[in-house]
């Protein structure tokens, strides 16, 4: 487990999961994107994660989405698989994402919002019996903890080497990792726009969407992060990432929305996203063919 902690510095590449225009599952065009994903040097892939859209597939899409990444990656790097619901389906499912190759669990928050804490230890650890693999938790929405939690959690699983923060309150996630020291892998999980706050206090890696449509600014995040080139890597922030996420703000979903609709303009098959996610709007339609044109022709 720790061969993967090290490995996992620098850039997760966050593939989509593309569909079909009747929202089935377009496994042929994951394949082909994941591929091209794996040809840069990210240091993982998460299928089926918060960027694919987990929640709107059943646990048998989700698997099949882990198995195709897992063969598109031909072990050129780890594929970290998603899971969660609640602990009899995120058990289930962490059993078949072994069994379909994949190399640890991005294990999201339980479905239940106000567990208390021996509640949601139990959750994680239902998961966490279920097989062999790291956990990577995701700390996002209503799961959120101090550093007196994480390490109760931490001493409660010890599988879980991986943290994923999803919170974006840099002081905590600071006084977090000061509390485990390297118990963890840290990792900045909420957008590559806050790449500049997770690199500033030490983080060894971030999860980007933007890898999904400019491996080359993605990567480039992370080399600036790594050598802390804070003037680069604002450079890099003002002029791709903040037009970017200034449109992705606008509306709920859109996150995933604008990603996939971007992708689409460059050519790189994404189809649309599931209910209740919703298209760009048409007044929004602008501004997301000038972000096409700004990453077709990106030099970071």
């Amino acid at each position: 487990m720790s061969q993967l902690r090290e490995k996992l510095r620098g850039v997760f590449g966050f593939p989509v999961t593309p569909f079909n225009r009747d929202l089935t599952l377009d496994l042929d065009s994951l394949e082909k994107n994941v591929d091209a994903m794996t040809h840069h040097p990210y240091c993982a892939i998460v299928a089926a994660g918060g960027t694919g859209e987990i929640y709107s597939m059943t646990p048998d899409e989700s698997v099949q989405v882990v198995e195709v990444a897992v063969k598109a990656t031909q072990s050129r790097m780890p594929v970290v698989a998603g899971v969660g619901y609640n602990a009899a389906i995120g058990a289930d499912m962490a059993r078949r994402m072994e069994k379909a190759g994949a190399d640890a669990l991005l294990v999201m928050p339980p479905y239940y919002i106000n567990a208390p804490e021996h509640g949601w230890i139990d959750y994680y650890k239902a998961i966490a019996n279920a097989t062999g693999l790291p956990l990577s938790l995701y700390s996002r929405d209503w799961a959120a903890f101090t550093p007196d939690q994480v390490a109760r959690l931490a001493d409660a699983v010890p599988t879980l080497q991986i943290w994923k923060d999803g919170q974006g309150n840099i002081r905590m996630y600071q006084r977090i990792m000061a509390k485990l020291g390297d118990r963890l892998a840290w990792v900045g999980g909420l957008g590559d726009d806050c790449a500049g706050g997770y690199w500033s206090i030490g983080v060894q890696a971030f999860t980007s969407s933007i890898s999904n449509i400019s491996p080359a600014i993605a990567l480039a995040i992370a080399e600036a992060g790594q050598t802390q080139n804070f003037t680069r890597l604002n450079q890099i922030m003002f002029e791709y990432v903040h037009p970017l996420y200034s449109l992705r703000d606008k509306l709920r979903g859109y996150e995933v929305s604008v990603m996939k609709e971007l992708m689409e303009l460059l050519d790189i098959p994404a189809g649309p996203a599931r209910p209740p996610l919703c298209a760009v709007r048409e007044d929004h339609k602008a501004e997301l063919l000038k972000l096409a044109n700004l990453f077709r022709h990106a030099k970071p």
